[in-house]
């Protein structure tokens, strides 16, 4: 069968083409270190590769047979975030942002990243991730020398790509059902049944009501970190009203960490969406980190409103007055964008904490489609009334197309 034989003779190789090498970071770094790296203004990595090694900027001299640097796991600013929302953290920030990752990452938890050889065939590295690894670790083969030579000239110590001589990359679940994607046509009629007809939609998942305590679901955001899914915020008859993701906290500023403490979840949704504290909103995390005593926390985030609202006031005067003439319509379309709920079931429900959703007899392929166009790994699904049915993931997907073939 050619679907089967397209499993067995592709190679992990086939999906690293063009990738960037891994910025990484040490476990000895520190929370506050992690934070620079993931904000710093030249890159736009959402997650750093954590080694157990120290980085040598004399790699390429390096023993390529040499195990003594190893990729252990992975950190995003969801990790962080989650750490700072910690009591003894709203107590000393300050304390908190210079603790090691090696906090985070105790040595009971399990790895979500596996190492694999580019020549490593696609169905072993299903097999991988169906067992728990959310991005496998592939060497990048090797490059000129005079190339990599001026790739370590540009690197810094906090972002070092080498290690054991050799540079690596990331292999995720969306570059499998990107790959699959781009020869669906293989795999009929597999893609044309409904997601219900499959069995793939994920009844189990994690909830929220949309005036809990947003700091409530700080368990349930950290899980669905790990399972690469979202925690859906739901009004008191189960009907979807947005979620909280760690896609959208992953673009945010640290000082979230007051919003989550302090805010019902439906309020950090609203706070996620702006992009920056709303007048309101702020006046309602102030309130709260006043009320718990949280007065470190409280300098952090008022300084934190200071430098936006300056940002912002600076930003708008510097406009010209061409510029003026579009304001009023760009305005309106982002607030029709964030209100104006469509009745397609791809419709996002907000602009950044979104939802995208199908109907349990959406096609497998369509619902591929759907999550690959906006950047997620999972697809929620909804009946007509709104009412949450489940989830469809990216890894119960994986798992339909190694089962059939």
């Amino acid at each position: 069968m050619a679907a089967a034989k397209f499993l067995a003779h592709r190679e992990v190789s086939d999906l690293c083409l063009g990738k960037p090498a891994l910025r990484s970071l040490s476990l000895s770094a520190t929370v506050a270190e992690a934070i620079s790296a993931l904000q710093s203004s030249d890159h736009h990595d959402t997650f750093l590769s954590l080694w157990t090694c120290h980085h040598e900027e004399d790699g390429l001299d390096s023993d390529l047979s040499s195990h003594s640097c190893k990729c252990i796991g992975k950190i995003c600013m969801v990790d962080l975030i989650c750490f700072l929302c910690r009591e003894d953290s709203l107590i000393s920030p300050a304390a908190a942002l210079l603790s090691p990752l090696s906090l985070l990452f105790p040595p009971s938890v399990p790895s979500l990243v596996a190492h694999v050889e580019p020549s490593c065939s696609l169905g072993e590295a299903i097999d991988l991730i169906l067992k728990g690894a959310q991005n496998l670790v592939v060497p990048i083969r090797a490059r000129q020398s005079w190339m990599r030579k001026k790739q370590q000239q540009k690197q810094k110590l906090s972002s070092s790509t080498f290690h054991n001589g050799r540079e690596y990359c990331w292999l995720t679940q969306e570059d499998v059902i990107r790959f699959f994607l781009s020869s669906i046509a293989i795999f009929s009629p597999l893609p044309a049944l409904s997601i219900d007809s499959l069995g793939i939609i994920t009844t189990d998942v994690l909830t929220i009501e949309y005036h809990s305590p947003a700091s409530s679901a700080l368990e349930a955001i950290s899980a669905s970190l790990a399972d690469q899914t979202s925690v859906a915020v739901v009004d008191s008859d189960g009907i979807l009203m947005g979620e909280i993701s760690p896609f959208a906290l992953s673009s945010c500023d640290e000082t979230v960490a007051a919003a989550i403490t302090t805010l019902s979840a439906g309020e950090l949704m609203a706070y996620i969406d702006c992009g920056r504290p709303p007048e309101d909103l702020a006046r309602v995390v102030t309130a709260g980190l006043k009320r718990r005593g949280l007065e470190a926390m409280l300098d952090e985030f008022n300084n934190f409103v200071i430098s936006s609202n300056s940002s912002l006031s600076s930003s708008s005067s510097s406009s010209s007055s061409s510029e003026d003439e579009d304001t009023p319509r760009a305005v309106s379309m982002s607030s029709r964008k964030q209100y104006n709920r469509s009745m397609s079931y791809s419709a996002r429900m907000v602009r950044r904490a979104e939802a995208i959703v199908c109907h349990p007899k959406s096609s497998l392929v369509a619902v591929m489609v759907q999550a690959i166009a906006h950047r997620v790994n999972y697809v929620w699904v909804m009946e007509e009334d709104c009412s949450l049915v489940g989830i469809v993931t990216f890894a119960s997907i994986l798992r339909v197309f190694r089962e059939h073939f």
